[in-house]
């Protein structure tokens, strides 16, 4: 039996560098890969993932004025505002419904059945 050697090949920055930005100009990593003799699937992914710039691809740059930050956070300002008067609002209609409800089992009847009569009546008059 032979012992098979495994060739382990060391790549300079500037060779990673070079193969990075043929990728980033169009070339395909399977055409880089023949063309320069390199090995192993993610060999080519991993140096345009340390050296290359397709990491800013991904990031949103807003680039905003003066204006528009104060009106962003005028914005925002009155939005919070907005949201707490809904949930107060949303409170005060639980408390009003609590309060039927308990007073509906107290005088055992149901004052928004009696409270619909009237204000039709009211309406028929005027």
């Amino acid at each position: 039996m032979t012992k098979q050697v495994q060739k382990i090949n060391r790549y300079s920055i500037g060779f990673k560098r070079q193969v990075v930005e043929e990728y980033e100009s169009g070339s395909s990593v399977t055409h880089l890969q023949k063309k320069y003799g390199i090995g192993g699937a993610d060999t080519v992914q991993k140096w345009v993932r340390l050296f290359g710039k397709d990491h800013l691809l991904n990031k949103i740059v807003r680039i905003e004025t003066m204006d528009e930050k104060d009106r962003l956070k005028h914005l925002e300002e009155e939005n919070r505002k907005l949201k707490s008067a809904l949930a107060d609002s949303i409170i005060a209609n639980k408390c009003l419904e609590t309060l039927i409800s308990v007073a509906n089992e107290e005088y055992k009847t149901d004052l928004k059945k009696n409270f619909g009569k009237r204000a039709s009546k009211i309406g028929r008059k005027g």
